[in-house]
C-alpha cells in the first residue's frame, strides 16, 4: 500500500494489516512521525509528540504479534485529547494554569493500551476546553487541513486536525456541547458523542455537571464503532452507567438498518439568533433525498425545545467552566476571556444547578417526543462554517459565547439529555469546505446511529476525499 494512502488507511484497516504481517507497528509509527515532522508545522495539531515512547510501544507491539499475540489494535498509533490523561503528562487543557503530570493514564487511554494501540501524542484543545476553535494564548491557533486559514472547530480541534490531515488514524476526543460533533463536521470526519455513562471518565467522576462525554474522532464508521467496543464501560469511579448495548457496536455499524421513520429540522433553539448558510442547509437537503432513495420514511418535525433548552446547558456548562477555573493550581495565568467565563459560571448559585439537574428527566422527555414516531432526528450539524482563524481574538466572554453560540446551535442540547448524536459528513460546500449533519439517536441507542451512519458512508464514501496538501 503507498504510504499516503496508509496514513489514510482508518484504524480497523491498519490493525488488520498489522495482524496480516503486511505492515509492521513500527513502520506506521515511523510513517505518522515523519509525517506530524513535516506537516504538522502547518496546523499545530499536536500539543506534543511522545516520538521515542512511541517508537519503543511499537517494538513491543512488533515482538508481541511475532510471538502470536493478538489484540484489537495491537501496534496501531492513535492520539489523545489533551483534556484527557496520559500518565506522566501534563494534561494542559490549552493553559499554563497547571503544571503537574497526570499520575496514571485515564481508564479510557489504559482500555485502548490493552488493546494493544500506541499512544502517539496529545492533541491541542481551547483553553479549558471552553470553545468551539481551537486557539489559546499559551499553545496558539491550531488550523484546519481542508483551508489553513479556517478553524478545525473545537474544542477537539486538535484531534480533528489530525485525523483529516493524515497525522494519525484516530484519536479520542471529549464532547461537553458538540466538541467531537463540531470538529467532525467542519474537517469532513465522523464524530459520535455516545450516551452518557457509555465511556468512562475517570478520574473524573463527571464533567461540565453530566454535560460532557469522551468519544473518538475517525474517517469511517467502523473505525469509531472498533473503538467504542473497546472503550465502553463505567467504572464504581463514574457518576452515570450506561446499560451495555444489545450488540457489539461494530456488529451494529457492520448491518443495514431496515427502514427508519427519520424526523428532520432546521429549527433553532430559542434564545439562539442564528442563520443557517446555504451550504449547511443544502447538506441537509441532500441528505433528507439520500436517505428517502434508501427507502426511509422523511418527515419534517421540529423538536420541541420549549423556553428553556439553552437554559439547560447554559447552567451547566458555565458552572463547570467555573469549577473547572477554580480547580487550576495557577488561576492568575488563565486568559481573560477564560476568566470571564468562570466569573458567568459563579452567578450561577449551587440552588439553580441542582434545579437544573433536578429536571433534566422531564427536559428529556419533552425533547425526546419526536421519539415516539421517529427513529432518529436529523439536523444540520452546524448553522455556518468555520470561523477564520483570529477571528473571535480579542472579544470577551459572552460576546463570544454569543458569537460561537450562532453558529453551532444544534449540538449542546443533545448533550443536556445525555443521549448519543453523531455529525455525518455532507456534500462539501462550494467554498470547498466540509459540512455535516447531525443523527440523533433515542437513549442509549448508538447502533441505530452507527447503521444509519454506516448506510450514508456506503453511498457517500467520504472517506476518500482528503485535503490536497496533505495527500
Amino acid at each position: 500500500m503507498d504510504a499516503t494512502d496508509l496514513a489514510f488507511a482508518g484504524v480497523a484497516r491498519q490493525a488488520g494489516l498489522i495482524a496480516a504481517g503486511e505492515i509492521s507497528s513500527r513502520e506506521l509509527v515511523d510513517l505518522y512521525l515523519e509525517r506530524i515532522a513535516r506537516l504538522d508545522p502547518q496546523l499545530n495539531a499536536f500539543r506534543i509528540v511522545f516520538a521515542e515512547r512511541a517508537r519503543l510501544e511499537a517494538d513491543r507491539a512488533d515482538a508481541r504479534r511475532g510471538a502470536g499475540g493478538e489484540r484489537p489494535l495491537l501496534g496501531v498509533p492513535l492520539a489523545v485529547k489533551d483534556d484527557i490523561d496520559v500518565a506522566g503528562e501534563v494534561t494542559a487543557v490549552g493553559t499554563n494554569a497547571r503544571d503537574a503530570p497526570a499520575p496514571a493514564d485515564a481508564e479510557v487511554v489504559r482500555r485502548l493500551r490493552a488493546a494493544g494501540a500506541v499512544i502517539i501524542g496529545k492533541t491541542n484543545v481551547p483553553e479549558l476546553v471552553i470553545w468551539p476553535f481551537t486557539e489559546s494564548a499559551t499553545y496558539g491557533a491550531t488550523r484546519n487541513p481542508w483551508d489553513r486559514q479556517r478553524a478545525p472547530g473545537g474544542s477537539s480541534g486538535g484531534s480533528g486536525a489530525a485525523v483529516a490531515a493524515g497525522l494519525v488514524g484516530a484519536a479520542l476526543g471529549s464532547d461537553g456541547a458538540g466538541s467531537v460533533r463540531i470538529p467532525a463536521a467542519w474537517c469532513g470526519l465522523f464524530g459520535l458523542k455516545p450516551q452518557r455513562g457509555r465511556v468512562s471518565l475517570a478520574p473524573r467522576s463527571r464533567a461540565w455537571h453530566g454535560l460532557s462525554v469522551n468519544g473518538v474522532l475517525t474517517r469511517g464508521v467502523a473505525d469509531t464503532a472498533l473503538v467504542l467496543d473497546l472503550v465502553a464501560g463505567a467504572t464504581a469511579v463514574d457518576h452515570d452507567s450506561a446499560p451495555p448495548p444489545a450488540v457489539q457496536f461494530s456488529q451494529s455499524a457492520a448491518t443495514p438498518p431496515g427502514r427508519l421513520r427519520i424526523a428532520f429540522s432546521r429549527r433553532v433553539p430559542p434564545g439562539i439568533v442564528s442563520r443557517l448558510d446555504n451550504a449547511a442547509g443544502g447538506a441537509l437537503d441532500d441528505t433528507v433525498e439520500l436517505l428517502r432513495s434508501l427507502g426511509h420514511t422523511l418527515v419534517e418535525r421540529d423538536p420541541d425545545y420549549g423556553p428553556v433548552a439553552i437554559p439547560a446547558v447554559l447552567v451547566r456548562y458555565l458552572r463547570g467552566i467555573h469549577d473547572d477555573a477554580l480547580a487550576m493550581p495557577y488561576p492568575e495565568r488563565l486568559e481573560r476571556r477564560t476568566r470571564g467565563m468562570a466569573r458567568l459560571g459563579a452567578l450561577i448559585p449551587p440552588g439553580l444547578l441542582e434545579r437544573a439537574l433536578a429536571t433534566e428527566e422531564q427536559f428529556a422527555r419533552r425533547l425526546n417526543a419526536v421519539f415516539e414516531e421517529h427513529d432518529v432526528l436529523l439536523t444540520p450539524a452546524t448553522a455556518s462554517p468555520p470561523p477564520r482563524i483570529g477571528q473571535l481574538e480579542g472579544r470577551g466572554a459572552l460576546w463570544t459565547l454569543n458569537a460561537v453560540a450562532a453558529m453551532v446551535p444544534y449540538n449542546g442540547v443533545w448533550n443536556a439529555t445525555g443521549q448519543p448524536a453523531a455529525s455525518v459528513p455532507g456534500p462539501w460546500g462550494a467554498d470547498g469546505l466540509p459540512r455535516g449533519v447531525q443523527l440523533v439517536g433515542r437513549a442509549g441507542d448508538e447502533g441505530t446511529v452507527l447503521s444509519l451512519a454506516a448506510q450514508i458512508e456506503a453511498e457517500r464514501p467520504w472517506a476518500q476525499r482528503r485535503p490536497a496538501e496533505f495527500s
